[in-house]
């Protein structure tokens, strides 16, 4: 079965987690991407690796189903290599730094010079043009700036940031959503063109409807911890046998759902006080409600306490650790939590695909090693003669 961009080559010039993430998506979805590294490999391939000499979990986690290819875009002769990489290409991704690929000499301009039918897609910390376009920014620099942070904690809590990478993997994913498009357009126009998304951006945009509060009372929206303000009851309830994640979301949005609840919890006069017949309301009486709940939770395990809420259409979630995620058999059985066999690290599960398409499915494979696809994209995609390889090769330009 075909894959839904086959066909498509992607120039990857990306490092860390934006950039990455951005073009592991795409290789998910059947192109075919090209990781260009400097001949020590990019920053996250070792430098987050517990151990020196083993690429890191980090770098596996970004690096599904791409080819790895080491070339040195400051010499010369690896930027020849690299304009004809472009000319032959579809995409190139990159997320360095401000001005850093201009200063390579790529800029969109120069890409298009070289192949008018290219899409120059730059995942960014802060817009262009902007009051911060030079200033560098990772995940937690995103989250600050794109209003995440202020809403997460405890109202005696300073700002706290979450773990989720909404400045790097939510920007990664807006970036392939803007290629995607950009793809679809030269199919009208036969041109290429450039796609910039900043985190800044990409968290603003995750986080957009929690501003809702804002225009109400014109006032920063302020934090609450897991509680909601706008239903109830919604929070955090402690199950057996009390461990550090022993507890389960419950989030009642209707009054259906309360009535239900209240019947569950042996109260259902509470389900019809009308006191609490609107969402509102109960969400301003948590403090009488949440120990109801807690008495019921504290009684059993939060799989228990899921399987008999959930079961009687209560939304809800058990707080999973990270080895319950991982072996969590709903993930497993979907194959969105996959195992591989990696050279350096074993069998291992991770995640995969989280996007599922009925005529294209995804095959996960495990992350290149560095290099590991010189000849194949060198010698055979890029047609370069042997000896012209083995003479890159010792001058270390790949």
């Amino acid at each position: 079965m075909g894959k839904a961009l086959e066909g498509i080559v992607v120039l990857d010039l990306t490092q860390y987690e934006a950039g990455p993430s951005c073009t592991e998506m795409l290789a998910w979805l059947g192109a075919d991407v090209i990781k260009i590294e400097p001949p020590g490999g990019e920053p996250g391939r070792r430098a987050l690796s517990e151990r020196p000499d083993t690429d890191a979990w980090f770098f596996l986690m970004l690096n599904a189903n791409k080819k790895s290819v080491t070339l040195d875009l400051k010499a010369e002769r690896g930027r020849a290599v690299f304009e004809r990489m472009v000319r032959r290409a579809d995409v190139v991704v990159e997320n360095f730094g401000p001005g850093a690929i201009e200063r390579l000499g790529f800029g969109y301009d120069t890409l298009r010079r070289i192949n008018p039918r290219i899409i120059a897609a730059s995942v960014k910390g802060f817009g262009t043009p902007g009051p911060y376009a030079d200033y560098k920014s990772f995940e937690w620099i995103a989250q600050a700036m794109g209003g995440v942070m202020s809403l997460t904690g405890t109202p005696d809590s300073p700002p706290l940031r979450t773990e989720a990478g909404l400045g790097d993997t939510g920007a990664g994913l807006h970036c392939a959503i803007g290629i995607l498009a950009a793809l679809v357009q030269r199919q009208n126009t036969g041109e290429g063109q450039r796609v910039e998304v900043a985190q800044q951006d990409a968290v603003l945009n995750l986080v957009r409807i929690h501003l809702r509060e804002h225009y109400v009372t014109g006032k920063p929206v302020p934090r609450r911890g897991n509680r909601s303000v706008a239903a109830g009851p919604s929070n955090l309830y402690r199950c057996r046998p009390f461990g550090a994640n022993d507890y389960v979301f419950i989030h009642c949005a209707t009054l259906d759902m309360w009535r239900t609840l209240t019947r569950i919890l042996g109260r259902p006069e509470l389900g019809d006080d009308p006191r609490l017949a609107d969402r509102q309301t109960r969400a301003e009486h948590a403090a009488e409600i949440d120990p109801l709940i807690e008495a019921w939770t504290e009684k059993r395990t939060k799989h228990e306490a899921m399987e008999i809420l959930g079961g009687a259409g209560i939304p809800c979630g058990a707080v999973l650790d990270s080895g319950e995620v991982l072996s969590d058999p709903g993930l497993v059985g979907r194959g969105m939590v996959v195992n591989l066999e990696h050279p350096m690290r074993g069998r291992f599960a991770m995640p995969g695909n989280p996007v599922q398409l009925s005529a294209s499915p995804t095959a996960v494979t495990r992350a290149p090693l560095l290099g590991e696809h010189n000849a194949e994209v060198y010698g055979g995609w890029l047609g370069l003669p042997a000896d012209e390889l083995r003479a890159l090769e010792t001058d270390r330009v790949i």
